[in-house]
């Protein structure tokens, strides 16, 4: 149909196609957005907001001025060496380079920075800025098949199969998480069931250094999200830095990986006295008396110097989001070889307050799923029940789970810390004051492991020793436990 044009009307049609969008009409774009953005960048020092920028796949060609292009592009260069990105860098980088003049000097950097007073609200930024950015590509492609369609199309099936695959890269990019073929998902299927065999009986992923537990899951595999929960003060924390030091200091025969710990509850001093104190074998409560004798001062230093070698990296940053914290964790995994990632806990992350809470404990749930397939490193993520499995007096069960139904759906693993002391729906002494007397004046207990779910396995309980002055965990050995 385009053929029957004469030449002229073509070439008009053309031109005034051409014209009209790309000289009579700006290409969309919104230079306060962009702005912005950028200066979100700069009041944070750089490192968690470009991190989010790249993660949404923000490049030099989403800003549509030179001058942010050029800002830009120094950001990430002063980021990716290791320095803040603040007013006083990136004025030097520019001028270094010769470039500070061609942007509008320091004034125009002063300017960006009093855009905004707050960071926060930096993802509708990125997402308005990317946005306008695959608009502007689809005009690009749009006008690249117009004039090739005037001109000379050539066979129509190859004209309208170029035309589709441009329009469709441009959705593609779209979305962060593309599928693959399923070549590659066969492939890595082949070399576990290979690895299975050749190791008959060893762990597939990743151990958390308790042999019932291992047992029973083969290790924590790469992209499964792994919820711990229990009631408050039964160990939850402690079971989760257990599982880390056994990663970041494994037993003999197993190589050393690095955790990164979120710790939205206790700040990370707290953690590494846990660490020392439990690793050590000393009295948390001796020790605050100022009581020890001096195998254990010995004991604490060398304890001290192993952690300090060690693959552990603590953020303690409080009212974290979970894009936020996806954010944090792609930068560090991309700079240290990260093996498995904590988060302590799961309602404690920041949520949407204009969204029902059960929504976003959801969205959260979500996100950490997402982060763990993103990173391909499992994820620990600990989390409340409710009270109905004490008030109903029976073990606790995925029901149970605080706040949302979604936790129990994205979970591959649930593990849910229980006293052993109920069965049957009652405990094996009905009188629950003697129960937690008998409890309290012991130090070693027992805590049943029950794995809720196991989405590549099975379920069962786990008895776990649990050491009260150490606040530790350590493989169940009856003789050793009180009953």
């Amino acid at each position: 149909m385009v053929q029957n044009f004469d030449r002229k009307t073509r070439t008009s049609a053309a031109s005034n196609a051409a014209a009209g969008v790309q000289i009579v009409r700006p290409q969309p774009h919104n230079v306060d957005f962009e702005q912005a953005l950028l200066a979100c960048c700069i009041m944070e020092g750089g490192q968690d907001s470009i991190a989010l920028c790249l993660q949404n796949k923000i490049s030099a060609a989403s800003f549509y001025l030179p001058a942010h292009r050029l800002l830009w592009e120094t950001m990430v260069d002063i980021c990716n060496a290791g320095k803040p990105v603040d007013e006083i860098f990136l004025a030097d980088r520019l001028e270094s380079a010769g470039k500070l003049e061609a942007i509008g000097g320091v004034d125009f950097i002063g300017r960006i920075c009093d855009r905004i007073d707050t960071p926060a609200h930096v993802t509708h930024y990125i997402k308005r800025v990317r946005d306008l950015e695959l608009v502007r590509r689809v005009i690009a492609a749009s006008i690249a098949n117009i004039e090739r369609a005037y001109d000379d199309c050539g066979d129509l099936d190859d004209f309208m199969e170029k035309a589709e695959n441009e329009i469709f890269s441009i959705s593609a990019d779209r979305v962060i998480d593309c599928a693959v073929p399923v070549k590659k998902s066969i492939d890595a299927a082949i070399n576990t069931i290979q690895l299975m065999l050749n190791h008959r009986g060893e762990l597939t992923g990743l151990a958390s250094g308790f042999a019932d537990l291992d047992r029973v899951t083969f290790g924590f595999r790469h992209s499964e999200m792994i919820v711990i929960a229990a009631r408050p003060s039964m160990g939850k924390t402690s079971l989760a830095l257990n599982i880390a030091e056994n990663v970041i200091l494994p037993k003999q025969g197993r190589e050393p990986a690095g955790v990164l710990f979120f710790s939205l509850e206790m700040s990370s001093e707290q953690l590494a006295m846990r660490m020392l104190c439990g690793r050590a074998g000393v009295n948390m409560t001796k020790l605050h008396d100022g009581f020890i004798p001096k195998r254990a001062s010995e004991a604490l230093s060398n304890v001290a110097r192993e952690l300090k070698d060690s693959m552990l990296w603590i953020d303690e940053s409080t009212n974290l989001t979970i894009l936020e914290m996806r954010a944090k964790a792609r930068r560090i995994c991309n700079r240290e070889k990260i093996g498995l990632i904590v988060i302590d806990y799961l309602q404690l992350i920041g949520g949407d307050n204009r969204i029902p809470r059960e929504q976003q404990i959801a969205e959260i749930s979500r996100g950490v799923k997402a982060m763990a397939k993103e990173i391909k490193v499992p994820v620990i993520v600990l989390s409340q029940l409710n009270r109905d499995s004490e008030k109903e007096r029976r073990k606790p069960r995925l029901s149970d789970l605080r706040e949302s139904g979604a936790i129990e759906q994205d979970a591959d693993v649930v593990l849910i810390l229980a006293k052993q002391a109920q069965v049957g729906g009652k405990s094996k002494d009905d009188d629950r004051d003697k129960e937690e007397d008998d409890e309290f004046n012991c130090d070693t207990v027992i805590r049943d492991l029950v794995i809720a779910k196991h989405r590549n396995g099975p379920i069962g309980v786990v008895p776990l020793a649990f050491v009260r002055s150490l606040t530790r965990f350590e493989n169940y050995i009856d003789e050793k436990v009180c009953d």
